[in-house]
């Protein structure tokens, strides 16, 4: 007798939504974490695979997933987490993954307020 994926999901889906809520968190942590090494894996393998004057250490795995293998300078910090002109996420400064843009979000924050505040009526 052989079980099929169309019979096993719905038990998995009733014992993961079962879990307390830290458990269940601890769970979607550990999946994350676990794709994240993956994605990591495969962005070596992916820089392994050309030849050692082509490779760069940093790129995107499967077009979408930034990494960067390099070694952090300031000039990359500050562009990474501190760029309003720059996008929301951007890729890490070192690892694999997204990094906030807390440039971008404080320009987006003062561009909102300014929408909210009225403006000043002329006397």
């Amino acid at each position: 007798m052989s079980v099929t994926g169309s019979e096993v999901w719905p038990w998995v889906r009733v014992a993961f939504w079962a879990m307390d809520d830290e458990k269940r968190m601890s769970t979607i942590r550990d999946i994350w974490r676990l794709a994240l090494a993956i994605i990591g894996v495969i962005s070596i393998v992916q820089e392994l695979r050309k030849p050692s004057d082509e490779r760069t250490w940093h790129g995107k795995v499967a077009d979408f997933v930034p990494y960067d293998f390099r070694m952090p300078t300031i000039g990359r910090v500050r562009s990474t987490y501190w760029n309003p002109e720059g996008p929301l996420l951007s890729g890490k400064v070192f690892g694999v993954g997204w990094a906030p843009n807390l440039g971008a979000l404080t320009r987006m924050a003062r561009n909102r307020r300014a929408k909210e505040e009225p403006s000043p009526q002329p006397s």
